[in-house]
């Protein structure tokens, strides 16, 4: 059964209305439709641009359990998901419409003893990089994500994996097979090879200064902060003692990366809202991250604009547009006044299809 709505554009302020039929959005009436919302605001599906639906505690996660997973985020309006990095192959999951839709990064590739074990590809070589970022840019869905710097037990700190010249070969492999690179980089000493080589985006980036801010800008490497995920680097600490310089710079890294943020946003970085969902962080709290970005200097609308329709345009899915997948929320206030209304939707719209 066709459905008519109409509400508000957040965004624009204008008056909005579609039809729905068959899961996708019609900006023709369709005649005989139903009108299911008439008021409120309408925003297009909240996008995590970094959410591990393949991971939680513990190893061996089912496909099953991945769904679930992936329910908890459509329950808090996440209706795109960017999955850097996942030890399981969720694309069955395309297949069920009450699932977000995904872009995937394959697995994560990092090098033995230097991430958490069996999350991903561990190689020996590490001059096989490029090679494996083809192989996992074909079990992607566009993106490939590597591990950029870990804890390296032997100087007992965060250390960077790579040289810049595997790294630039991994660029390279990249775009050749069609996908963007990403990089996951807590530290500093990793940051400069990443971003030098022509990384498309960087993973959490605590570790940035000045001049490799102004170095993203002129290169327009995004970058995915992950705030909820900064909260918990104390907890990292605690739990190292066995390696004190590293607790140091966690610590150190957690108390000054919200104003590394809020420097790197200011000038003018492209900044995406994502959780980190998985492992530590529970699924379902993008509108957690939205929060936390309007602690850095974000407004309301420009916090909610980094978690809907910017993160929509840099992934190339559409939002509220003729033909699209029909994903969207309708909220019952305005949020570029008022945040709290995305926490109680009064309809989450995914593939179509109200979700209780």
């Amino acid at each position: 059964m066709a459905q008519r709505f109409a509400g508000t554009d957040p965004f624009t302020g204008e008056p909005l209305e579609f039809w729905v039929s068959g899961g996708v959005v019609s900006f023709d009436e369709v005649p005989g439709a139903d009108t299911a919302v008439d008021g409120g605001w309408i925003v297009p599906g909240l996008v995590d641009a970094h959410n591990h639906v393949g991971i939680a505690p513990g190893l061996g996660v089912t496909i099953e359990q991945a769904r679930g997973l992936a329910y908890q985020d459509v329950r808090a309006g996440t209706l795109l998901i960017r999955e850097v990095g996942s030890p399981v192959d969720t694309h069955p999951l395309d297949d069920d419409p009450r699932c977000p839709q995904f872009l995937r990064a394959g697995k994560h590739i990092a090098r033995p003893k230097r991430y958490l074990r069996d999350y991903g590809v561990e190689l020996d070589d590490p001059d096989a990089l490029a090679a494996e970022v083809a192989t996992q840019a074909k079990a992607g869905d566009g993106w490939v994500k590597l591990v950029g710097d870990w804890i390296d037990r032997s100087v007992g700190d965060l250390a960077p994996l790579w040289t810049r010249e595997q790294l630039e070969a991994a660029v390279v492999a990249a775009h050749e097979n069609g996908a963007r690179i990403t990089a996951h980089v807590f530290g500093a000493d990793a940051l400069p090879d990443i971003i030098g080589a022509g990384f498309d985006s960087v993973e959490h980036g605590t570790g940035l200064s000045e001049d490799l801010i102004d170095e993203m800008v002129r290169r327009d490497t995004a970058l995915v902060p992950t705030l909820i995920q900064l909260d918990t680097f104390p907890d990292i600490a605690d739990g190292a003692d066995r390696y004190p310089v590293y607790q140091a710079n966690m610590r150190a890294l957690h108390a000054r990366g919200r104003d590394t943020v809020a420097k790197a946003r200011e000038a003018g970085v492209r900044i995406y809202a994502g959780t980190d969902a998985g492992g530590t962080i529970r699924h379902g709290r993008i509108v957690d991250e939205i929060d936390a970005l309007t602690q850095i200097g974000s407004s309301p609308l420009d916090a909610l604009s980094v978690a809907s329709v910017r993160p929509r345009e840099w992934l190339g899915v559409a939002g509220i547009a003729d033909g699209a997948r029909a994903d969207f929320l309708v909220l019952d206030s305005d949020p570029s006044r008022d945040l709290s209304t995305l926490r109680r939707p009064v309809h989450i719209v995914c593939s179509g299809e109200k979700v209780a």
